[in-house]
């Protein structure tokens, strides 16, 4: 019997990434070989996103191109997910227009792929299940990591903030913790079977805990999972500023595995728009927290998120989220242009902003941090940094690639090392995006 081929594309953040993850589990039990053409394939997944219209925008260019391949392989099985078709009205649309996809389900009951794939694979129309709400979590679904070294571990789902452009809470659902002995338990399996770094996941990593009737909160779990796990390297992401907390700052600069670096999106710098965008916190709340961050982990790296073109933004909120940037220096910046979301609050607003005028507008502000992520890059020269190393440089077989405690990327030529080493590198020299280094030899 042939063995059957699939091929799988994701689009959006992390969380989808993890998702596919666990799809390719189920697909590698199934006995399933992953491809990297869609002519190749009996089974082809679209992971999608909803964050922005742009990513949409792709998958429906992907849809129609698939399409036409399906004309000549009428066998291959087209199945759509993800965040974009958890939207009922998305998920309809694609089901009318497109009819020869014959599996679409949502974010939340990807632990049915099986069955569903199933469905699709006996039924000669669209197989269309989305589920309303998220149930309980599940545990014990098979994973397949391509990473060897690095791995994400989700400790909760969906998220319950409302932030007035997101549709994250309409398409993840609301807040779900998993059961600490799970985690610590998924993390101690990924050690002993040589990962070397795990980012614990989460809309909003800050509120794990709330709806657990155990006594635990995101600091806790951090705790438990630098001593008890005997990983190398922790990382988590996303902070939500309206829940980071002194306790958290404080077990970062205890932690021995726990990275010394900190996602934390502040999205404008314009107290008048982060109430729009119903945040939270103020500009000068933002500011106390990164003041005591730094104050117990000094060496911390900062990145964050930015919007740029949010509706009613003036000239005036705009600078205000410059001055953040310069307040702030952070290393790193994820900045994006303001993009209406049907059934989000914020695409009803007043004052919707001018592409040109965003634009304008991204243009000064990547300008802004693009200059701090270099100023930070050259603190570091002339400086020891611990090194996981990833891999060969995309550009130069015979440079290795690896990232520093504080997410900085360092190439650097090194003989006789391999893919999960920590090195020492001295950092010779800083760019915007990279760092040169070479390794320390110590005397």
């Amino acid at each position: 019997m042939r063995e059957k081929k699939y091929t799988m594309q994701v689009f959006g953040c992390q969380m989808n990434e993890r998702d596919a993850e666990t799809l390719r589990g189920f697909l590698d039990e199934w006995g399933y070989e992953e491809v990297d053409e869609a002519e190749n394939a009996d089974l082809v997944i679209m992971n999608t996103c909803a964050v922005r219209q742009k990513a949409e925008e792709k998958v429906f260019g992907r849809i129609g191109r698939l399409g036409k391949m399906k004309e000549n392989n009428p066998g291959m099985i087209i199945a759509i997910s993800g965040c974009m078709v958890q939207q009922e009205e998305v998920a309809k649309k694609i089901a009318k227009s497109y009819p020869f996809v014959d599996l679409i389900f949502g974010t939340h009951n990807i632990a049915l792929f099986p069955q569903l794939l199933q469905r699709a694979e006996e039924s000669r129309e669209t197989v269309l299940d989305l589920w309303e709400e998220a149930g309980e979590v599940v545990e014990g679904l098979p994973v397949t990591r391509k990473d060897g070294i690095k791995a994400w571990v989700n400790i909760n789902y969906g998220c319950n903030n409302f932030c007035s452009y997101c549709i994250v809470p309409y398409v993840r659902g609301r807040e779900r913790s998993r059961l600490p002995e799970d985690i610590l338990t998924e993390i101690r399996v990924l050690a002993d079977n040589g990962y070397k770094e795990v980012t614990l996941l989460g809309q909003n990593v800050n509120s794990y805990g709330k709806d657990l009737d155990e006594d635990i909160d995101f600091a806790d779990l951090l705790t438990r999972v630098d001593k008890e796990t005997g990983l190398a390297r922790v990382r988590f992401m996303t902070s939500h500023p309206r829940d980071f907390n002194e306790k958290l700052a404080k077990v970062i600069a205890q932690g021995k595995s726990i990275c010394e670096h900190v996602h934390l999106p502040i999205q404008s710098g314009s107290n008048r728009i982060l109430e729009l965008m119903n945040r939270g916190y103020t500009r000068e709340h933002y500011l106390e927290l990164v003041e005591s961050l730094l104050s117990y982990v000094p060496n911390c790296a900062l990145s964050t998120d930015l919007i740029v073109g949010f509706p009613g933004e003036t000239e005036e909120d705009f600078s205000q989220t410059l001055d953040i940037v310069e307040r702030v220096g952070f290393d790193a910046a994820f900045t994006f242009l303001y993009s209406p979301r049907k059934g989000t609050p914020a695409a009803e607003l007043p004052g919707q902003i001018p592409n040109e005028v965003k634009k304008e507008r991204f243009g000064r502000l990547t300008e802004a941090q693009n200059r701090w992520s270099l100023l930070r890059s050259k603190t570091l020269v002339g400086k020891i940094e611990e090194v996981l190393v990833e891999g060969p440089s995309k550009t130069d077989a015979q440079t290795l690639t690896g990232r520093t405690r504080g997410s900085k990327t360092v190439n650097f030529p090194g003989e006789g090392i391999s893919e999960g080493d920590i090195v020492r590198v001295e950092v010779v020299e800083a760019k915007t995006w990279s760092l040169v280094g070479r390794i320390r030899v110590e005397s």
